[in-house]
């Protein structure tokens, strides 16, 4: 199981030190970017993304949340960004050319939904998207509780790029910690989120050694 912290949940006064340990610990950084308009809040800029993609050893995973997300696929492969996700609902009958945007820019291309959105709405993109994210919280804030209807969402989808010859990864994103992270990787989910449950830890170094061993 691979695990990407977001860094929504770390203290901004020592972000510093929460990359020095993710860079120990985790496959990638989560990064939670929303515009308070696709969401109703604000996460943190790119001179904050810049600065945690400086002192990064691992690779980056940007969870774009915003009404436009090409307009910043760009900046984020400058940046070094390898992983780039962005919303279905936000993009629309969009989505297949932003995929190919982030591959033009060098990145892994990524579709997100939310938890009320039919999972079949990810099928057309099986086989051109590079990864999956599924919430399994409503996007825009952290802390909620898992939606226990994702480990359905997630095995279905599995299903379906299984059968259509494929082995894309599937991103869980939401109220991720070890009471359900071994049921997602039943159900077929491949890159755990965390935020809450790995910075609110006593030890968060730990707590993502203990989820990629699940």
């Amino acid at each position: 199981m691979k695990v990407s912290p977001s860094i929504l949940a770390a203290d901004f006064l020592n972000l510093g030190e929460a990359v020095d340990m993710l860079n120990a610990s985790a496959d990638f950084i989560h990064l939670d970017i929303m515009d308070g308009e696709f969401v109703p809040n604000i996460s943190y800029g790119f001179p904050v993304v810049e600065a945690v993609a400086r002192r990064a050893a691992v690779g980056l995973d940007a969870h774009l949340m915003t009404v436009h997300p090409d307009r910043w696929f760009g900046i984020l492969a400058e940046l070094g960004v390898g992983m780039i996700s962005f919303h279905q609902e936000a993009a629309g009958r969009k989505t297949s050319s932003y995929i190919a945007a982030i591959h033009a820019l060098g990145a892994r291309a990524g579709v997100a939904i939310d938890p009320d959105v039919p999972i079949s709405r990810l099928f057309p993109y099986i086989g051109k998207a590079d990864f999956f994210l599924i919430m399994s919280v409503f996007a825009g804030f952290g802390g909620q509780k898992f939606i226990y209807d994702s480990l359905d969402r997630v095995e279905a989808l599995r299903n379906e790029i299984g059968k259509r010859g494929f082995d894309s990864d599937i991103e869980v994103d939401g109220g991720v910690d070890l009471s359900n992270a071994a049921a997602l990787k039943e159900a077929g989910a491949t890159v755990l989120v965390a935020g809450s449950s790995v910075f609110r830890s006593p030890d968060p170094a730990a707590a993502v050694l203990a989820l990629k061993k699940v």
